[in-house]
């Protein structure tokens, strides 16, 4: 993907030597200048005044060690990180991974895309993203509780309220919020919304479970009624088996729509009759079992190793939801083959570059990540706000709220598209409507 601006293009290249081997980052940087092409010719001043040179560097890298002792007394030691990259319209706000893909590469792509995410939500949320190299699966509640404490006692001396409220992200669950959630608590001696996705016993907010499944179909139900389209009637294939995955099958199937496969990191089922949710809720929620596991209460089911073939199962409707770049170009090419007439993307960048350059040029809608997705880290800022007023709200009250956000995020990401002269491209809208929030505010702080 060219940057047909001679500026941004030399800022790329400079992106590319400062952070050597870390694609995911260029990857990210790359889409985004390449859209912001006609906003810096409409408004050479974000150059001028070094908003651009700011915008891909980030704020802060804290980086640092976690030691942590397993059942058996071993000691073992992995790498945290948190990259506070942008705090121009409030304090950073994005989840921490844990899994044994993470280094600095891979945070730095999703605290980058999560600036504009969160700029998109319209709420006063900055970008930022953290994690560790540590895998949670195969270990005990004791172990991942040590490793929890002994990351959040480095942590905590870098985020708070007012600064930066991590969340959760794959490997981040509920268990995991609360043991980070109670050793902040511990070392800080205070009870503050400092962190998002906890138990509603202790400050969490009813529907952020559901939220960026929810608000992935709201935004693509926004998207294909412009288009005089439906999940009405559609067969839909998401990959994934987590709560993103789970409750975008759970909403389109509200809509009226048929899920007819779904995944893990092992391999996909499809179910021609549709899936059973509750199955697959129990199996990943209650009793944390491969999605392997699911033929054996359905026969009518077929289990299939490897994540991939998954896009081989003819559908209308494609909602990625398990990780960064797990669609490519043949997959997509498959996909515009069957009949898929949209695609909206429920994890962080699942579809490769050349992957989008293949649907919109074949006009398959397409819904990225950084709008579509947007509902969970929504769903966070309304549960910080929350916090704030020592109040919660019902299910039903931010559930309303996730779904006006939804709305407009993608009715100013539309609109965005079409005022820089390129209609119905919703990823350089989005990336415009993301940008143009953050940009503004830094030119009024001065020298950025």
């Amino acid at each position: 993907m060219e940057i047909q601006h001679g500026y941004l293009e030399d800022l790329m290249g400079r992106v590319i030597r400062r952070n050597p081997a870390e694609p995911e980052f260029h990857q990210a940087v790359r889409e985004v200048l390449s859209s912001l092409v006609p906003v810096v010719e409409a408004k050479p001043v974000y150059i001028k005044e070094g908003v651009m040179d700011c915008l891909v560097e980030p704020e802060r890298i804290i980086k640092f060690r976690v030691p942590w002792e397993d059942d058996q007394g071993n000691v073992h030691v992995n790498r945290g990180f948190r990259v506070q990259f942008n705090s121009a319209i409030g304090p950073y706000k994005g989840g921490l991974r844990f899994h044994p893909s993470v280094y600095e590469g891979i945070v730095k792509f999703l605290g980058f895309e999560q600036i504009f995410k969160n700029s998109l939500t319209g709420l006063p949320i900055g970008g930022g993203k953290g994690g560790s190299d540590f895998d949670p699966k195969g270990k005990s509640d004791a172990e991942v509780m040590r490793f929890c404490q002994s990351f959040m006692t480095e942590l905590f001396k870098y985020i708070g309220p007012d600064t930066d409220v991590p969340a959760g992200d794959i490997g981040v669950g509920s268990r995991e919020i609360g043991y980070l959630f109670g050793q902040y608590k511990r070392l800080r001696n205070e009870f503050t919304g400092v962190l998002t996705g906890k138990g509603l016993a202790y400050g969490g907010s009813l529907a952020r479970t559901e939220a960026t499944g929810y608000g992935l179909c709201y935004f693509t139900d926004n998207m294909l009624r412009d288009a005089s389209r439906s999940f009405d009637g559609a067969t839909v294939v998401i990959s994934g088996s987590g709560n993103v995955a789970i409750y975008a099958c759970e909403k389109a199937s509200a809509f009226g729509a048929k899920v007819v496969a779904m995944s893990d990191s092992s391999g996909f089922i499809h179910d021609p009759d549709g899936i059973d949710l509750a199955l697959v809720k129990r199996l990943k929620e209650v009793e944390r079992r491969r999605i392997r596991d699911y033929v054996e209460a359905r026969p009518s089911a077929r289990y299939h190793e490897g994540c991939a073939g998954i896009w081989q199962i003819p559908c209308d409707i494609a909602l990625p939801c398990a990780t960064q770049n797990e669609l490519d170009a043949a997959s997509a090419k498959t996909l515009i083959q069957n009949g898929c007439f949209a695609v909206a993307e429920g994890a962080n960048m699942p579809c490769t570059p050349e992957a989008v350059e293949a649907f919109q040029t074949a006009g398959v809608l397409f819904a990225p990540a950084k709008a579509a997705n947007a509902g969970g880290v929504a769903t966070s800022a309304l549960e910080m706000s929350q916090n704030s007023m020592r109040f919660s709200w019902t299910f039903e009250e931010v559930d309303a709220h996730l779904k006006t956000i939804m709305t407009d995020l993608y009715h100013n990401a539309s609109a965005a598209a079409a005022e820089y002269g390129k209609p119905g491209d919703l990823v350089a809208g989005a990336n415009i409507a993301g940008f143009l929030k953050v940009a503004d505010a830094m030119l009024a702080y001065g020298l950025v």
